[in-house]
């Protein structure tokens, strides 16, 4: 292969390209021949940036939670009142697991049952993004207290929990029924249990 055609970041090269396999088959069913074959790298550079195939799933996980919360903060950080701005990300939750282009999808759906019974690296990949992305609900949910547009949340952090949760389950209801309406179900249990006032001026 000529090393001209070699991106200068390998490492990200074969994590960009394995990310579509894998919210598309899964980790165990991606072989790192076709990441590599695909990516165009010869397998000595696989082992040069990846100690194992444990160690590469785990860099993808660490890649899509940094992403995730980039667009989750960014999400936050718009206009309006913080009820506005929670709605913001939910709708945005829900139009990325109804749309035709998988790249969207949710990886913890799709790896987390898959993965924490082979790996306890990755595992601990998964709740190390999870309680990221809690806790940036959780300060979201706190944001609403202080400006009035979220009401009778005693509690920012088991609320941000309870809520991710019922949102993980409604995705993954999703797949099964292809169907959109757990994730609509898990719209308006958001809108309940945080008595939101989307009416209010930012």
């Amino acid at each position: 292969m000529n090393a001209t055609h070699i991106p200068a970041d390998v490492r990200q090269h074969i994590l960009d390209v394995a990310y579509p396999m894998l919210l598309s088959k899964g980790f165990t069913a991606v072989g790192l021949t076709e990441v590599l074959s695909a990516a165009r790298v010869p397998k000595g550079s696989f082992y040069h940036y990846f100690g194992s195939k444990e160690a590469f799933g785990e860099a993808i996980l660490e890649g899509y939670f940094a992403d995730y919360l980039a667009q989750m903060e960014a999400l936050f950080d718009e206009p309006g009142t913080a009820a506005q701005r929670l709605i913001r990300y939910f709708q945005f939750w829900l139009d990325s697991q109804i749309g035709d282009e998988g790249q969207g999808r949710c990886l913890v759906v799709k790896l987390g049952a898959e993965v924490c019974d082979l790996s306890e690296t990755m595992r601990a990949a998964l709740k190390r993004g999870t309680d990221r992305v809690i806790a940036c609900l959780a300060r979201g949910i706190e944001a609403g207290n202080a400006d009035g547009s979220v009401t009778g949340v005693a509690d920012p952090q088991a609320a941000a929990l309870s809520l991710y949760q019922n949102w993980l389950g409604a995705s993954l209801l999703a797949k099964i029924t292809r169907s959109r309406e757990p994730l609509d179900m898990a719209m308006a249990n958001t809108q309940e249990q945080l008595k939101l006032s989307l009416t209010q001026d930012a």
